[in-house]
Parts: C-alpha cells; structure tokens; sequence
C-alpha cells in the first residue's frame, strides 16, 4: 500500500526547523538529481525543530522512472527513534536459524521512518535502521507531548483523508444519468461503499505487490477500468473519459491536502487545551477527535501496549477502534455548514457514520478484553468507555434521523 524505497537511497537530508512544513532532498543509487521535498506538517517530537541528515552503507539501484522529482504533500510519521528487532547476524543468516527453528539473537534499535503522502506518488515509506544519522544538537523549536498527539492524531487523519479520497473513486464511477433524478437509497450507498472498499483492496495489494515500481496513477485507472468492464458497462464516451480525468486529479490533490494545518497549529499553541482548534469540526467528530488524543496520550505514556505486542493487542484494537470511528465521523459530519445534508448526500453520509458505528463497537469488545485480562487502570477504561459509548449512541441517533429523513424523501 505504500512505496517503499529505502534500498535505493543513497542519502538524504530533513528539515523541520520550520514549523509546520517539512522540507529536503534525497538522492538515489542511479539517478542523477535528488528528489525534492515540500510537506505540511511536523516531524515526531525527537526531530521537530531540527535538521537529520542520513546515508545507506549499502544502497541498490533500480527507483522506478514514475516516481515524481518534487514531492508536494503532507507529512506522516516523521522519527528516527522507532524501536525495532535488529539482527545480531548478518541477514543471510537468518533464514539458517529459522530452518532449524533457533532464535535468531537481535537487540532493540532505533529505525529512521520517514513516511508522507504525495500528490504524485501517493503515500510514500523510507525505513531502515542500518543508516547512518547525522541529527542537528540545537532545535529552532520544542514540541511537547501534547502537540506530538496532536500530529499523530493528524498524521492518522491525512492518512484516513487518502483512503477516503479512493472511496470516493468507485462513487463517482457508479455515478450515471439517472443519479440526479433521484437520490440515493441507503441500499444503494451500501453497495457502492463495498465496491469501493474492493477497489481500495484491489489498489493496496497492488502497491504492495510491485513495491518500488508501482505507479499509483496508472494502477489506479487500471483498477478503475477493470471494475467498469466487471460492472458490464459500455466504454466510456469522450466526456466521460474527461470527466474521469479531471476527477482522478481532484482526488490526487485531495490526498495532499487531507491535513488542516491551521487548525494543528492552533492546538500546538495552545499546548492542546484550547478548544480554538475544534471551530471548524462537527461536535461529535471533534468529541471523537478528543477522545482520540487521550486514549492515545495514556496508552503510551503508560505502556500499556508491550513492545512485542501485535495490532490484535486488546489496548491496540482498543485505540484502533476508537481512532478509525473518529477518521469516519469526520468524514461524514465536517465540512458541512448545515444540518441534516441535502437529501442526494443522506445515504452517503449514512454509510460513513454507519462504518464508524462498527469501528466503536469494535473498541467496546477490545475494552472488555482489557477488562477481563486486567491490561489497563480500571477507573481509566470505565471513563474511556462511557464516553466511547455516548459518543456511538449519538452517531446512532444521527443514522435514525437521516433513515427517516430518506426514506419520506423517496416516498
């Protein structure tokens, strides 16, 4: 889902000495120029405020041509500091130990991960923990704990936002003459949501499958394609073909633009305790926001997650829950100047608060999982709960009036 180029670097440079805009230069084995940065956003708090400068002992040619010179977009998860396994053995060894099914001896390391989103190239992964950092001793500026939520908690949104933003491909796909006549049944907004949840799929295994040559524009229109010929409809007439054109465009552009940096930086200033940064959100997406960030915050200043645990980690699947119902409920509810949305959006928007229903009820049978097994302070999970649990039974009073509001629309 993800290019992941890290074999090919031969150096690089990352600047956030500025804050909110990350900028810098790598260069590859084999290519002439370096590719240039320019994100919105921050870096984790052990790089915020500073410059990293990085080399590969042992890069490897082979970038693919398609990936763009100028990356302009959002920043991901920015650090040098990610704990991961290292090996104590040469890597060629590693499969000796398996065969014989001996452990393998390692050591936690720090690992560079460098992760944005690009209008060009989509979301884009630099990790290693074999280069060699060079990080600047003095910071132009100090990031506090608060603010380092609060990027996360952005990070996760942009990311959210570029998942939306392919969603909403298949929807505009299905989208023909008759649409207009008529708004949508929520029958109708489920189906769609399916296909584009199986074109999302199709994309990311895609991406994943041809790693570093994987070119996400033409894997898009090609899946984009396939469906239409799945689907048996006729080829697209020129206007059509326009219109796909200029729309894939749109949803490029959206991915770079997923993150509000104005209102991250309000929060930073803030030290994360002004509601100042909430203006712009619906009340129950930001209450989600909220609730977000503190379960967030706790769980790591706490560790309450293991470092060897997996995602199926009860506290994870917990965080999980609560943080992809809040990327959902902003989906559906911000942006919107006025309450119940115009009767063509209703199912739409439906779906999306429907998903995040799902998502909450995933993070109440991961709470009672941290009840059972005692992972977490009790007081904690009963105050995390309580308002995971007003918060879903708001969201399903929203999708009981805008069923109603539906279905007397279609009578």
């Amino acid at each position: 889902m993800a290019w992941r180029i890290d074999e090919h670097v031969l150096r690089g440079e990352i600047d956030n000495r500025t804050r909110g805009r990350v900028t810098g230069r790598v260069w590859f084995a084999g290519r002439a120029e370096p590719i240039e940065l320019d994100l919105a956003g921050n870096a984790w708090r052990d790089l915020a405020g500073r410059r990293l400068e990085f080399v590969n002992p042992a890069p490897k040619p082979g970038l693919a041509a398609s990936f763009a010179a100028r990356q302009h977009g959002t920043t991901g998860d920015i650090t040098a500091s990610r704990k991961v396994k290292v090996p104590d053995i040469p890597l060629d060894q590693i499969g000796e130990y398996y065969a014989v099914r001996k452990p393998w001896p390692w050591h936690w390391g720090n690992s560079l991960y460098l992760e944005w989103l690009s209008a060009a190239n989509g979301r884009v992964v630099i990790e290693s923990a074999s280069y060699q950092l060079t990080i600047s001793p003095d910071s132009t500026w100090d990031m506090t704990p608060a603010e380092e939520d609060a990027q996360r908690a952005a990070n996760a949104a942009a990311l959210a936002g570029f998942m939306k933003s392919i969603e909403e491909a298949a929807a505009a796909e299905r989208a023909d003459a008759n649409a207009a006549d008529r708004p949508q049944t929520e029958a109708e907004a489920e189906k769609m949501q399916a296909e584009s949840d199986r074109l999302t799929d199709r994309i990311m295994a895609r991406m994943e499958r041809e790693g570093d040559a994987a070119d996400y524009e033409k894997i898009l229109a090609e899946e984009l394609e396939r469906a239409r010929q799945e689907r048996g409809e006729p080829d697209p007439t020129p206007e059509q073909e326009a219109e796909r054109a200029h729309w894939v465009e749109e949803m490029n552009a959206a991915a770079a633009e997923a993150m509000d940096v104005e209102k991250a930086e309000t929060w930073k200033r803030d030290g994360g305790e002004s509601d100042d940064s909430f203006d712009d959100k619906h009340p129950l997406a930001a209450r989600a926001f909220a609730l977000t960030l503190r379960v967030m915050r706790d769980v790591e200043e706490r560790g309450w997650i293991p470092a060897k645990a997996g995602q199926e980690h009860p506290v994870a699947e917990l965080m999980t829950g609560i943080s992809k119902a809040g990327a959902k409920l902003a989906g559906a509810l911000d942006g919107r100047d006025d309450w119940p949305p115009p009767l063509e959006f209703c199912a739409g928007v439906m779906v999306r608060l429907k998903k995040a229903a799902g998502y909450l009820e995933d993070a109440k049978l991961a709470a009672e999982s941290c009840r059972e097994e005692s992972l977490v302070e009790p007081a904690w999970l009963a105050e995390v709960t309580r308002e995971a649990a007003a918060i879903a039974a708001e969201t399903d009073a929203l999708i009981t009036g805008l069923r109603a509001r539906l279905e007397r629309g279609l009578d």
